[in-house]
Order: structure tokens, then C-alpha cells, then sequence
């Protein structure tokens, strides 16, 4: 293959920082609202830069509440994760293992991307229904569980992948070794795709970290509120309060941002094992 000319090279090179430009553009002017005082911000003439930094915004952020409903979407992330990663592994590895009758996995597979795929509005009323008799409505118990209807279908699917790439002959070795269905799922299986796992947590853990809509409809109580809620808060029907707005909207990003970062070069081995 033929090396590039300097003309390429600093084509090339153009077109990186422009794609960076746009991409970044959007982060820093989040944050550079977020520094600026309440009358800049509301300024016919924009500023790119603050023209006197200031913490207003963050320091009433933390004074509405902030950590307490922090602590709520990390309560109902880490569960619905958790639990969409545990009802996944089991579920799919009973279909990359064992056959069925009349091709039971792969319609089983398609519906539940189907249901995916549906609308959230076209789930709402039923679900309500169902967490009202429950006496479920104000928990975050109920978020929990409503929230597998996003993450779970997808948990399925990944770990599906995963599990197919696995040989079945260490299986084979610990059953000729008196070792039981159980012991082989869990002590050998699950440690040979938890990269896969954890690759697949941090989208289960994105998607329930975001959701807007069903906590909108089943949480009343402001001390119960996941960050989504108290972010839409911050738009009136008179009044934007842009400066706290895009204060929360960086703090709601840390949490998510840390996560990713940890698990990284598990993210990577996941779908580099996928792929092989």
C-alpha cells in the first residue's frame, strides 16, 4: 500500500480536528454555561467564554437535592443491571446449550426483540396496572423492574453471542470429571465470558441510568426522583434555568463517564472475543 502524500496527510489532519470540533463543541459549551452568572447566560450576545467564572450554578444544584437523588439512579442502575446481567446469563445460556422443539430459541430470541423494539408509550398502561395492584407506584422498586424491558432483551442478545463462542468441549471435560450442571455453568462458563459480561453492563447500565419516561410515570414523590426527572425540572414553561441545567447535566455524566473508564479493557476484550 502506498504512503500518503503530505497534501493527504494534511487533509487527513483537517478533517480529524474539524470531526473533533463539532463533536467536542457541544461539551464545552455545557460547560462553559455552566461557569457563567445568570444574567450571561441569558445574554442576547452570546460569550464562548465566561466573563467571570462562577459556581452559583453547581453550589444550587447541591443545594436542590442533588446527592440524594443521585443515590436513587445509582440504586435503581446497579439492580436492574445487576439483574438483567443474572436473568440474561442463565437465559442464554440455556439457549446457546440445550436444543428445542420447533426452534423454541430463535422465536424466543425474535420476540424479545421485538418487544424491544416497541414503543415505551405502548407498554405504560399496562404496566401501571400491573405495579398499582402490586402497590409497586412511588417505588424504585417498580424501575427496577420496568427498566428489563429495555436492558434485558439487549443483556440476552450480547451474552447469547458470547456464550456461542465458547467451546463446549471444557464442558464436556468437567462432566467426564463428575462435576454438575451448576458448577460448570457458574465456575467455569460465566468466568470465560465475564469480559463479554461486563462489556454488556455498561450499555444495560447507560440505558437504565437515562430512562426518562417510565420513571416520569411511576414516581410522585420528589425525594424519590432519578436524575432524568430532576434534569427535565430544570425546563419551565416560562423559564429555563440554563446556567443549573447544564450544571446537573455534567454531574449526571461523571458517574456513567467513571464507570466506563474502569471497565474499559473489559468493554474491549468482550467484543474482541466476540468477534473471534
Amino acid at each position: 500500500m502506498k504512503n500518503k502524500t503530505p497534501i493527504q496527510n494534511i487533509l487527513f489532519t483537517i478533517m480529524v480536528v474539524f470531526v473533533m470540533l463539532i463533536t467536542l463543541f457541544p461539551i464545552y459549551w455545557i460547560l462553559a454555561t455552566s461557569l457563567k452568572g445568570p444574567l450571561e447566560v441569558v445574554s442576547p450576545i452570546p460569550t464562548m467564554f465566561p466573563h467571570a467564572f462562577t459556581l452559583v450554578n453547581f453550589t444550587e444544584v447541591l443545594k436542590s437535592g442533588f446527592i440524594h437523588n443521585l443515590f436513587n439512579s445509582l440504586i435503581v442502575t446497579c439492580l436492574s443491571t445487576v439483574l438483567s446481567l443474572v436473568l440474561a446469563f442463565c437465559t442464554s445460556y440455556a439457549l446457546s446449550r440445550y436444543k428445542f422443539p420447533f426452534k423454541f430459541n430463535v422465536i424466543f430470541l425474535v420476540w424479545i426483540l421485538v418487544i424491544k423494539i416497541l414503543p415505551p408509550v405502548v407498554l405504560a398502561i399496562p404496566l401501571y396496572t400491573m405495579l398499582n395492584k402490586l402497590r409497586l407506584i412511588n417505588h424504585l422498586t417498580a424501575l427496577v423492574i420496568v427498566y428489563q424491558i429495555y436492558t434485558l432483551p439487549y443483556c440476552v442478545w450480547m451474552i447469547f453471542g458470547f456464550l456461542k463462542v465458547v467451546p463446549r468441549e471444557y464442558e464436556e471435560a468437567a462432566y467426564i470429571d463428575g462435576a454438575s450442571k451448576s458448577y460448570t455453568m457458574f465456575k467455569i462458563v460465566l468466568p470465560l465470558v465475564r469480559a463479554g459480561l461486563i462489556a454488556t453492563s455498561i450499555f444495560a447500565a447507560i440505558t437504565a441510568w437515562d430512562e426518562f419516561l417510565f420513571a416520569l410515570l411511576f414516581i410522585r414523590s420528589p425525594e424519590k426522583q432519578t436524575l432524568p426527572l430532576v434534569i427535565a425540572s430544570y425546563i419551565g414553561e416560562y423559564e429555563t434555568l440554563w446556567g443549573q441545567l447544564m450544571s446537573i447535566g455534567l454531574l449526571t455524566c461523571i458517574p456513567m463517564l467513571l464507570f466506563t473508564n474502569r471497565v474499559y479493557k473489559y468493554y474491549t476484550q468482550g467484543f474482541s472475543m466476540s468477534l473471534k
